[in-house]
Parts: C-alpha cells; sequence; structure tokens
C-alpha cells in the first residue's frame, strides 16, 4: 500500500502547470511515467481534468455546444463510449453515419480542444441496451458473453476490426486527440473472471492500435472487481463516487498498481433514475469538495456523468438485483449540463474548482439552448393495435405450436403481438399465469379486442380473464430494456416459457413482429386514408391503442418538453423519431425532451403517440419550456 507524502503530491501538482495547451495538431507521445507517478504528454508531466459525454444519447446538431460548453468549464477532455450495438444493429451492417457518427464527434472534440479517453468497450454498460452489446448475440442460446466462448470472441473480433481501424487515426501519436484506450469494461464485476479473455482483447487492442497506445481497465472499488477485471499490461484504475474515501479508494488502486497515476475513470457526479425510483440527485458541494480534493493530490479524474442526455427510443438499459429495473428514458443523471445541454449550478461550482489548479479559457459560457411552450395539442384516435396488423406487420403472422421470443423472431426491440385462441369456455374470471416470471417485459392482454389486464415481469405473474371458447386471445409484449450490468445480461425477450390459462397450456400461435418505427418513419398515421372521426375523448379504448396530432408550425423550432398528464404509459414520436418511452403514473420523470432540430418552424410536426393502458380522458399533450424529472414515485 503506498503512502501518500508532501514530494508525492507536490511532484504530481507540477501537472498542473502544463494544462492549457489545446488538443494537438501534430504527432506527439503520450506514456505513463512510473517513475514519477504521472503521465507524460511529450514528454511533460500531464494531468487530465475530463467529463463524460454520450454522442448517442445527444442529437449531432448540438454535439459542438456541449463541447465548447465542457471546454470552457476548464475540461481538458472528454471520456466517450462507443456502444457496439448502435453502429452494427444487425450482423455485418455497420452504421456510422448521422448521429452515429463517430469520427465527426472526435473531430469536434479536437476542434475545441479536447482530448479524449475512448472507452470502446466491446461492453460499456453506461445504463444502456444490453451494455451495448447487440441483441442478435442472443440468437446463440448457449452463448456465454464476455468470455473466451468462440462464438462472442468471432463476433467481437469482427467488430473490432471494423472500429479499431477507424479510431487509429485519432490517437494521439498519430496526431489526433485521443490520449489513452479503455479495454473491455469494469470486468471485476462480472461473474466470469476469465483472465484469458483480457489477455485476447489486449493482444487485439495492440494488434490495430499499436504498442504505445495507453491501454487502461477501470473497476469499481472493491478488491474482487480489482482483482477480476486487471491484467498487467493494461493500467488499473478505479471508479468512486462522493460516499467514498478519496484516499482509502486510491489506496486500493495503489495495491493493483503501485506506480504511476492515480486515475478516478468514473467521479459520480450525478446518478441515474429506474421507474418508480425517487430522482436521483448527489449534492453539488460534496462533487466540488471531492474533486478539489483529488486535484489536490495531483490525480486525473473523469466525470460521470458531465451531460447524460436521453435515453431516445428503446436504447434504455435496466438492472436486475433483486427484480428487474428498467431505466428511465432522461438520462440526465443529475449532472453538470442538464438533460437539455443547459449549465447547473453544479457547473459553475466545478469550475470554480479547476480554476484552482488550472487556467480556465476566458470568456463567456455558452447559454443554455432556446426553449419554448408550444401549449396543448390535442389527438385523436387511430385504433387499436390489433386493428392495425396489416399496417404494422405487412408480412404477416409466423405460425408455431411453441412461442418464440423477439430473439428468435429477429425483432430486437420494441413490440410483438402474440395471437392464440381460447382453448375452451370461460365462464368465470380465469387466470392467465405466467408460472415461470417468463414475461419480459410486460404484456397488455385482450381478448377479441377487449383489454382485461397485463402481466408484468417479476411483479404480475397472473391475470383473470373471460370469454367463449375460440375467442381471439391477443398478448401485445413490449421490451422495456435489456439488462445491461450483472450477471443476467443474457436478457431474451418477449414470452420466453409457456403460458398456461387455468390448467391448460396456451399453444398454437400467431405471432406478429410490429414494424411500427419504420411504418411511422415513412408516415403514418399522418399520411391519410384512416377514418379519424371520432371525436377526442369519447369512446374510451383501454389497451394498446394509437393517437396522432399535430402540433402547427409557430415560425420557430426550440427545444421543448412534452408532457403526458393523465396518460398512463407509452411511446411518442415527433416527425417520425422515437422520442421515448413515458409512464407518469410510476415516475418520476413526466416529461420527454423534445430537441429543437427534431421540429419544424414553418411545416405542421406530426405526433404519434401509442399508448398501452388508458389515454387521458381529454386526449391532449402539452409542449412545455422546463423538464419536470422530479415528481413523487408510486403507483402502476
Amino acid at each position: 500500500m503506498m503512502k501518500i507524502t508532501l514530494p508525492f503530491v507536490t511532484n504530481l501538482i507540477c501537472a498542473c502547470l502544463v494544462m492549457c495547451e489545446n488538443a494537438a495538431s501534430e504527432s506527439g507521445t503520450f506514456s505513463i511515467d512510473y517513475k514519477n507517478d504521472c503521465f507524460l504528454k511529450d514528454g511533460r508531466p500531464f494531468q487530465y481534468i475530463s467529463g463524460s459525454i454520450h454522442y448517442f444519447r445527444i442529437p449531432r446538431f448540438y454535439w459542438k455546444d456541449r463541447l465548447l460548453k465542457m471546454y470552457m468549464t476548464g475540461l481538458n477532455a472528454v471520456q466517450i463510449y462507443v456502444p457496439w450495438n448502435f453502429h452494427e444493429a444487425m450482423p455485418g451492417v455497420y452504421n456510422f453515419s448521422g448521429d452515429r457518427d463517430l469520427e465527426h464527434f472526435l473531430d469536434l472534440a479536437n476542434q475545441t480542444g479536447l482530448y479524449v479517453i475512448l472507452r470502446p468497450g466491446p461492453y460499456i454498460c453506461a445504463e444502456w441496451e444490453m451494455g451495448g452489446l447487440p441483441a442478435w448475440l442472443l440468437q446463440n442460446p448457449d452463448i456465454m458473453l464476455r468470455s473466451t466462448d468462440p462464438d462472442y470472441l468471432q463476433a467481437v473480433d469482427s467488430w473490432l476490426a471494423v472500429l479499431l481501424p477507424k479510431v487509429r487515426p485519432w490517437l494521439y501519436s498519430e496526431g489526433g486527440n485521443i490520449l489513452s484506450v479503455q479495454v473491455e469494461n469494469e470486468y471485476g464485476s462480472y461473474f466470469t473472471c476469465d483472465y484469458n479473455y483480457l489477455r485476447h482483447l489486449h493482444n487485439l487492442f495492440r494488434v490495430f492500435l499499436g504498442e504505445d497506445t495507453v491501454l487502461f481497465t477501470t473497476d469499481g472499488n472493491t478488491d474482487k472487481e480489482m482483482a477480476c477485471g486487471t491484467l498487467q499490461g493494461l493500467y488499473a484504475t478505479i471508479d468512486f463516487g462522493t460516499d467514498t474515501n478519496v484516499s482509502a479508494a486510491f489506496d486500493r488502486q495503489r495495491r493493483f498498481e503501485p506506480r504511476g497515476p492515480l486515475v478516478n475513470s468514473e467521479f459520480y457526479a450525478g446518478w441515474l433514475d429506474h421507474w418508480g425510483d425517487q430522482h436521483a440527485q448527489v449534492d453539488t458541494n460534496k462533487v466540488a469538495g471531492m474533486l478539489e480534493e483529488m486535484l489536490s493530490m495531483g490525480a486525473n479524474v473523469n466525470m460521470y456523468m458531465f451531460e447524460g442526455g436521453t435515453n431516445f427510443g428503446y436504447w434504455n438499459g435496466a438492472d436486475h438485483d433483486t427484480r428487474y429495473r428498467p431505466v428511465v428514458t432522461s438520462y440526465d443523471y443529475d449532472a453538470p449540463l442538464s438533460e437539455a445541454g443547459d449549465p447547473t449550478d453544479k457547473l459553475l461550482a466545478i469550475k470554480d474548482i479547476i480554476k484552482r489548479f488550472r487556467a480556465v479559457p476566458e470568456g463567456p459560457m455558452p447559454p443554455p439552448t432556446a426553449k419554448f411552450a408550444y401549449g396543448f395539442v390535442t389527438l385523436k384516435k387511430v385504433g387499436r393495435m390489433s386493428s392495425l396488423l396489416d399496417i404494422l406487420s405487412p408480412q404477416g403472422p409466423i405460425l408455431s405450436p411453441n412461442l418464440k421470443t423477439f430473439e428468435e423472431m429477429k425483432r430486437y426491440y420494441g413490440y410483438m403481438l402474440y395471437r392464440t385462441k381460447l382453448p375452451k369456455m370461460l365462464h368465470d374470471k380465469t387466470p392467465l399465469i405466467s408460472p415461470l416470471n417468463g414475461v419480459h417485459d410486460r404484456a397488455y392482454v385482450s381478448v377479441n379486442g377487449v383489454y382485461q389486464g397485463l402481466l408484468e415481469r417479476d411483479t404480475t405473474l397472473a391475470v383473470n380473464v373471460t370469454g367463449q371458447q375460440g375467442d381471439q386471445l391477443d398478448i401485445v409484449v413490449e421490451n422495456m430494456g435489456r439488462v445491461n450490468f450483472g450477471s443476467k445480461i443474457n436478457d431474451y425477450k418477449g414470452l420466453v416459457s409457456s403460458l398456461f390459462l387455468g390448467s391448460d397450456v396456451l399453444t398454437d400461435w400467431q405471432i406478429y413482429s410490429l414494424d411500427i418505427d419504420e411504418v411511422i418513419a415513412s408516415g403514418w398515421p399522418h399520411s391519410g386514408g384512416l377514418d379519424l372521426s371520432l371525436e377526442p375523448g369519447s369512446e374510451a379504448f383501454d389497451g394498446p391503442v394509437f393517437y396522432m396530432g399535430t402540433l402547427e408550425p409557430m415560425g420557430l423550432a426550440w427545444d421543448t418538453f412534452l408532457k403526458l398528464r393523465g396518460w398512463t404509459k407509452g411511446h411518442v414520436w415527433i416527425n417520425g423519431v422515437n422520442l421515448g418511452r413515458y409512464w407518469p403514473q410510476r415516475g418520476p420523470q413526466q416529461t420527454l425532451f423534445v430537441p429543437g432540430p427534431l421540429l419544424s418552424g414553418s411545416q405542421p410536426n406530426n405526433i404519434t403517440v401509442l399508448e398501452l393502458e388508458r389515454a387521458s380522458a381529454d386526449a391532449r399533450v402539452l409542449f412545455m419550456d422546463r423538464a419536470q424529472l422530479n415528481s413523487a414515485a408510486g403507483g402502476s
């Protein structure tokens, strides 16, 4: 164990004297000085003060704005993950364009004057769907993720053979701004503890990134995590938050990395929310105080998150400790920059601390983006999901005696509809049961179009139904996000085990893979051809129902926040883009962030809502100029 002494502190503080340099435009060197316990950049001591930001949670239009705000706070680096499933949604089909343009983001960071700490996975956690691993891996039911399983390694090798050559030109030694690269992510928290897997990745990263690139690991503040997540040849760093004794945590890093710089790779400036939780908040004074303590020791610090952003679409992850807990749509994280990228009091406090250790750029902080309260919009019913299958599933159902998962159907995200017939007359209420907890994750049950209730993973394993023999039983299953952390990341979706109706096992299924996002992106339901004569609020439907409306142009396209007060749970699309899930009854999140670039100031803006249980009585939604993320939790 290392004892922190005054000469040690003085030696590391010298790094602060040279931190006002801009990101390099010429080739240089970045290395570890084990003798003097610091990083060296171009042969001189270097200390980074970094913040995490996820390009995949922020619209491309706003990347430059967020990076500039980080730079003006006094940061000299940003830390980013690369989510494998965001770039290879189908095997061998790669997408690095638009909001997935990683190299453009690296270029903007370089132009802004920020170095990059790169965390390319293959697993990232990040409260992201399946921790960044693509769901198509689960087509192999026997695959052992994050191990030396040959099938898993083959997929990993193919992916990294595409990704790592893209990032190599951005290494600092190649004239770019990437200082160091993490191998895997928090591997010590995973049960396999497979050192051969880490060795395989280490060799792969060396082949593609060269022998001189600084490679590192990050693990939690326990001996077990550090023991299973570290490997000789990979520099071991640690992560911890404000509830931790700084000296004790760095002493633990020293037990696994006796010499070299102190590094907190994830200093938790905030925390995440699950549906049904209270909104997480981390005290600003504690964040500022601990940051000052670490910087005064000469430590390198990355604040996780500096801006969280949004889990648009279906990209939120979930935890599963004692039960399944999905992450909310907002990834605000109580971060120094809000979900909408606005500076907070926490950011100003952090900036004041950084000023004590390095020169902070002069000039004003970029202001918050413009917000506008567009007001109420009344929606009209389009129809029940079950009556729209010709549109939502034009390929029709597959017929199967047994249930199939999302993965078997190659419908990895969103929704599927399972249909069969009641095998007998149900004079009395009869339980539809998932005895093996096989509903992943919520199922909305109807008989002949009449909503009966729902099943929910880990909490509601039975619902009573009635009907006649031969009646149509529809079960719409929602994937609420795959587990992103721990031993349960092999998280199959759909009806993953048999359903019983009373004592009868249900068989002979029609299974509809629903192309909801593709259909809405093509213009439906606003493209016409629908009878929308129903008045808003009349003939209330329960169960999965589509609604539509239009936000009329107002000559501007500013950020706004959508509130669905009185609605229960579902999804929202604006101009064909999936904003994510709403669930105001469960909370704490009450509004969805609507980035201004999604809106038109001159053309009607199409709103599509899939309400899964029951809409508000007046079928109105409200566009506000502020977020509401902090309601009391509770209720279903």
